[in-house]
């Protein structure tokens, strides 16, 4: 459990499509095998500790053909930012991804001590 003693609690949302290969004949939809694909999300003002991070797909838009095959996780997650990763392998064919993250933690207030 992460327990969160700060005054003052941070909750950013957004939202990225992480590719449409549909278009463009990208690997995600014309390769096979291991594919990934890696966005680096960068909050706009800094958390006080690391945040939990939870993501989501919102948009999927695969060949129905082949199996259905999707990883989505949040890597390397810091006070700054974190790592938005898809992963897929096998046949699976992905016309386009969008996900959805919400980071929670805490953040700095104006009250909080800073002692050297």
């Amino acid at each position: 459990m992460k327990r969160m003693s700060a005054n003052s609690i941070g909750i950013l949302q957004g939202s990225r499509v992480l590719f449409s290969d549909f278009a463009s004949d990208g690997v995600m939809w014309t390769g096979s095998g291991d594919r990934e694909s890696r966005f680096l999300v960068t909050f706009p003002e800094a958390f006080r500790g690391v945040p939990a991070v939870m993501v989501g797909i919102s948009l999927w838009d695969m060949d129905h053909r082949t199996n259905m095959r999707a990883d989505l996780t949040a890597e390397s997650v810091t006070e700054t930012g974190f790592q938005l990763v898809f992963r897929t392998w096998g046949d699976t064919r992905i016309a386009r991804i969008r996900a959805d993250w919400t980071a929670i933690g805490p953040l700095r207030d104006e009250e909080d001590w800073e002692i050297d």
